[in-house]
């Protein structure tokens, strides 16, 4: 590993102006020589065309105004803008605005009693729900070369594979028009995205030491997390 960031690749984690003088937040402010937002204008006018014409153009439209309904306070200014609703009055509010009848939902089984609940909000407001959890189809994991001493549990004679690509391919046989994912292993997360044909968003995310708030431990960083500041072995 390098402290040397790679000037080939966006650097935006480590730009070092503020946010509230930034170019990408202010045209004509702040920027680095490396700023994607300069070097890659090209893109930048590539990604406006796109977003601007559909199959995009509407889905892009209504995220920014879903982003907005988010705020109480925006009439004195981003300074004084107060949060007003959790994910899930996101999501439903976000699927009312796409006019969505039938939704989605991957879970993990170990977030069973959490997704019933989504479910039941889900369905509260009108849509009907296609519901998929991770261990369904019941292969086990010595079909993708899985050895019983990298199972969970190195004694079952029988472990059941997550088959995120089932879960995907059954929402889209079911013919969802929008999907919703909760508590997906890394990886397999990714192979839903791969293999679904609607849209997907993420209502919460595997995190099996921090009780699925993976962000506890950016937040603390500099304290009990510490010890991410040096490479893992």
């Amino acid at each position: 590993m390098t402290d040397t960031p790679d000037a080939t690749l966006p650097q935006c984690a480590v730009c070092p102006f503020d946010w509230s003088e930034r170019w990408c937040r202010r045209a004509k402010g702040k920027a680095p020589a490396d700023c994607p937002s300069l070097r890659m204008r090209d893109l930048a006018e590539t990604s406006v065309t796109c977003m601007a014409a559909e199959p995009c153009a509407r889905f892009a439209s209504q995220a920014s105004l879903q982003e907005s309904a988010c705020y109480g306070g925006r009439e004195d200014g981003y300074g004084a803008v107060v949060p007003l609703k959790p994910r899930i009055v996101e999501i439903v509010e976000f699927a009312r605005r796409m006019g969505y009848h039938r939704l989605g939902l991957a879970f993990c089984i170990g977030l069973r009693a959490e997704a019933k609940v989504v479910n039941e909000i889900l369905v509260t407001n009108g849509f009907a729900v296609a519901s998929v959890g991770c261990k369904i189809g019941g292969k086990g994991k010595a079909l993708i070369g899985i050895e019983p001493a990298d199972q969970v549990d190195p004694t079952a004679a029988h472990e059941t594979m997550c088959n995120p690509v089932f879960q995907a391919l059954a929402l889209n046989e079911a013919r969802t028009e929008f999907n919703v994912l909760l508590g997906l292993c890394v990886g397999h997360d990714s192979l839903f995205f791969k293999h679904a044909t609607a849209m997907t968003t993420v209502l919460a995310v595997k995190d099996r030491l921090l009780g699925h708030n993976p962000l506890a431990a950016i937040s603390h960083y500099d304290s009990y997390y510490r010890y991410l500041k040096k490479p893992l072995p």
